[in-house]
């Protein structure tokens, strides 16, 4: 979202939540700056959509009337009651759940809504408390080229136009989840009519949105089930790893721990893995506190993907 229809949408929400009475067009035309200098043509399309944009974040606008001449002179308003969070209560272990979610992403752009929550809940009365349980944090990474664009479009309800396995597709985006450090997309291919499931690492060349935002509905969907066929891919192959001491707990439940010499603090696991489902993403993501030692290859494009990454935040 540009920064100026961002404030525009910003400066509507002020308008209707501080008004006592229903607000005709007109005078919300007048109130909010950014509807200055339009056509009524213009005006009407540019309101209308700021209207679904407020009402898909949440935001409850209210339509009706206070004229008793002129009780078909619709106006519009935001309740305060409505808008408002109740008052925030969370237990210990919650705090430090939430606290551990404000650590997790480390993607730059998914990083400004992370921070945005939080200082919400401080603002709330709520500290997050991290450092309590930090060595229990998973760490989500988000490098894949594809991936800010699929992210807003996701958000935003935008069809994308991309190219997968050498097919150019042009699907509507409904969810974007991590499994086991690799992000998926479950889209709608209007080119085959159908559900399918992306791999984000997987798209080819450059992914570049169609049409405008809010132009489909994502229905209704068990994603436990969608993604299900994921998890039921058999692991054939196996991985040496040598994990640092109390970190990397998701790798650890999943590993079964082997003997040998391990580099100082480190224990050394073989972990299972799918040539489908390739773990060098996830691996990835844990950074300095995973080591692979074998296969070669899997080694290798670990550390071919962690030297991409270094060149991305470099740029």
């Amino acid at each position: 979202m540009s920064a100026r229809k961002s404030e525009r949408i910003m400066n509507l929400t002020i308008c209707l939540l501080m008004a006592r009475r229903f607000l005709p067009r007109e005078s919300i035309r007048e109130a909010v700056e950014g509807y200055h200098g339009l056509s009524d043509a213009a005006f009407e399309r540019t309101f209308e959509r700021d209207k679904e944009e407020l009402r898909a974040m949440g935001v409850p606008i209210e339509t009706g009337s206070d004229s008793v001449l002129f009780p078909d002179e619709v106006g519009y308003r935001i309740r305060r009651a409505d808008f408002e969070l109740p008052p925030l209560e969370f237990s210990a272990g919650e705090t430090v759940a939430l606290g551990l979610a404000s650590t997790v992403w480390d993607q730059a752009r998914v990083a400004d809504d992370m921070v945005r929550a939080v200082a919400k809940l401080r603002a709330a009365g709520v500290e997050p408390d991290a450092d309590r349980a930090a060595h229990l944090a998973p760490s989500l990474a988000a490098h894949e080229a594809a991936f800010e664009l699929l992210w807003q479009a996701t958000n935003s309800r935008t069809r994308v136009r991309f190219t997968y396995k050498g097919v150019e597709r042009v699907v509507e985006p409904w969810f974007l989840a991590n499994r086991r450090g690799a992000w998926y997309l479950l889209a709608f291919d209007t080119t085959r009519s159908d559900r399918r499931l992306y791999k984000v690492a997987r798209v080819e060349g450059e992914a570049t949105v169609v049409g405008e935002a809010q132009a489909y509905a994502v229905p209704e969907i068990d994603l436990e089930a969608a993604f299900a066929a994921l998890e039921a891919r058999p692991a054939d192959l196996w991985a040496v790893v040598a994990i640092a001491d109390g970190r990397a707990p998701d790798l650890r439940r999943r590993a079964e721990p082997i003997d040998g010499v391990a580099p100082a603090g480190r224990s050394l696991f073989r972990l299972p893995y799918s040539e489908e489902r390739d773990p060098v993403g996830e691996l990835a993501a844990h950074g300095a506190d995973v080591l692979v030692l074998e296969p070669a290859a899997l080694r290798a494009a670990v550390a071919r993907h962690l030297r991409g990454v270094v060149g991305l935040e470099a740029s």
